[in-house]
């Protein structure tokens, strides 16, 4: 077991993101059993749920004559217009049932502001808006992060920069993360990641 300062972050481990999802992340499943494990290793244990209601703005469906993943500028910045994905309620936005859900201590919901995405699990899309984690983990003595989960340069990378940024150590297992790539977001979000001292780890 690791010291009770460390804590194992599972970002968005969800059908959506899994193989056969409505944004499948290819290989989004074969990581699950090394998470499965990990949990065993770490006394704190948080999971991300993206949680969008039906109308986000992040939707493509939701921007009439809009291709999915393209770009258009919203007050916070650039957002990339999804497929309709993780809908509150949805078998698409629940875990995937081979993710073990029972040893989490905690489940963070994020995207359920329908004008502003989510990509972190620390901050919405505007780096203003803080969904909580933060002083979840300080009170219990948290200073050192294990990132893992889905995908690697959106969800995962925006998580680990903002951890990194609030003071955290953070180290991001890509062994246990798969990616999207889109338009060479991985190798960018790697550099991002490794520009604010994120430890980038098998």
């Amino acid at each position: 077991m690791r010291p009770k300062t460390e804590a194992l972050i599972v970002i968005d481990v969800q059908n959506d993101f899994c193989p056969g999802g409505a944004l499948a992340v290819a290989g989004g499943d074969e990581i699950i059993p090394r998470v499965n494990a990990l949990m065993g290793d770490f006394a704190a244990k948080v999971l991300t749920q993206d949680w969008h209601p039906a109308d986000h703005a992040s939707f493509a469906a939701n921007h009439p004559g809009a291709a999915p993943f393209s770009l258009i500028d919203m007050p916070y910045g650039p957002q990339v217009l999804w497929p309709s994905h993780c809908i509150q309620g949805t078998h698409g936005a629940a875990f995937h049932k081979d993710l073990s859900t029972d040893p989490a201590d905690l489940v963070i919901r994020k995207g359920f502001r329908a004008a502003i995405d989510s990509y972190s699990a620390f901050f919405e899309n505007d780096h203003k808006t803080p969904t909580g984690l933060e002083g979840y983990l300080r009170t219990r003595g948290v200073a050192d992060l294990t990132l893992v989960g889905l995908a690697t340069d959106f969800c995962v990378a925006y998580s680990a920069i903002d951890a990194a940024k609030l003071g955290f150590t953070v180290t991001v297992l890509e062994g246990a993360c798969r990616a999207i790539d889109l338009d060479g977001s991985l190798a960018a979000a790697r550099d991002k990641m490794r520009a604010a001292g994120v430890r980038l780890g098998a």
